[in-house]
């Protein structure tokens, strides 16, 4: 069986890793420059020094037992660790929080940059804007907001659902500080208001480092009043935000504020949908609910249903 899955996210690379297991051959397109999609990690200059921040998902966690199993493997070969400041079961990817996503991609054969904006059905086989390749099955993992363009003419149903589960937004603010924020905890939490729904204090998380760097991520109805507001002034305002709740700040070796339009899913539990007759299936948070390890088991049990 011939799969393209449109996403690589940590949903589409759980699907492929269950079909590519099964013997499928799989090929993934995602518009994204390289591995994360909301498990995403940014990179930026100071000075002579490069620094880090996890500037989507801050921590997951591992509940189920077949994700369970999953992260122990993560975890033996060092490329996630336990955080305890956010949580007696919190994990993070180490060095960054995309490296789960990274190593997963790196077993399968991944388009990135690829925008796919239309697909059709010809002849019983799937075809994708640009792609020479026809395929037997289609996987969409991406977010809600991008599912019904794809599909409404195959599965309007589907698209009508996720219509109805839009995805809340959030403003980000990455910010390097030259010497340690005066303040014990390295969390601090918010309600969904507050220009600070979410602070964490980067750098004391495993196999970061210096300098002091924090990802402030402001509350869901608070992004939605200043979605269109300059990233400037939004980098501003969150920054004002944290000084209220830490104190008196050093010295900023770097700022920069990233919008996410499609950041938290409202999505509550459902499962993944396969329809056998013309080789549709998707998969993701939007319809799992806003959690990493719902996305790859959503992911998991979506390949799971494609093999039989």
């Amino acid at each position: 069986m011939k799969v393209a899955i449109i996403g690589a996210g940590i949903a589409g690379l759980s699907c492929a890793t269950v079909l590519t297991d099964a013997g499928a051959d799989v090929a993934l397109f995602d518009k994204g420059r390289g591995p994360g999609g909301r498990m995403s990690t940014r990179r930026a200059t100071t000075g002579e020094a490069t620094v880090q921040f996890d500037d989507g998902a801050q921590y997951f966690t591992a509940r189920d037992p077949a994700f369970g199993a999953t992260v122990a493997a993560w975890a033996a070969s060092g490329i996630v660790a336990r955080w305890p400041a956010a949580g007696s079961d919190a994990w993070v990817g180490v060095p960054a929080m995309n490296a789960p996503v990274r190593v997963l991609a790196e077993s399968h054969d991944v388009c990135w940059g690829c925008r796919i904006g239309k697909v059709g059905r010809e002849g019983g086989t799937w075809r994708l804007d640009d792609v020479d390749e026809r395929y037997d099955a289609l996987v969409v993992a991406v977010p809600a907001e991008q599912v019904a363009p794809l599909i409404a003419s195959y599965a309007p149903d589907i698209a009508a659902r996720a219509d109805a589960t839009p995805s809340e937004p959030c403003w980000t603010l990455m910010v390097a500080f030259d010497s340690r924020i005066d303040i014990a905890d390295d969390c601090l939490r918010g309600d969904s208001g507050d220009p600070i729904g979410w602070a964490a204090r980067n750098s004391a998380k495993p196999g970061r480092g210096a300098p002091e760097t924090w990802v402030v991520q402001a509350g869901a109805e608070w992004s939605a009043r200043h979605l269109e507001m300059e990233a400037d002034a939004v980098a501003d305002l969150l920054l004002a935000a944290l000084t209220e709740r830490a104190g008196p700040l050093p010295g900023v070796l770097h700022s920069a504020a990233h919008r996410w339009r499609y950041a938290r899913t409202t999505g509550r539990g459902d499962a993944p949908f396969w329809d056998r007759t013309i080789g549709l299936g998707g998969c993701g948070d939007w319809l799992a609910g806003p959690r990493v390890e719902s996305a790859w088991l959503s992911g998991h049990w979506l390949g799971r249903a494609m093999i039989g």
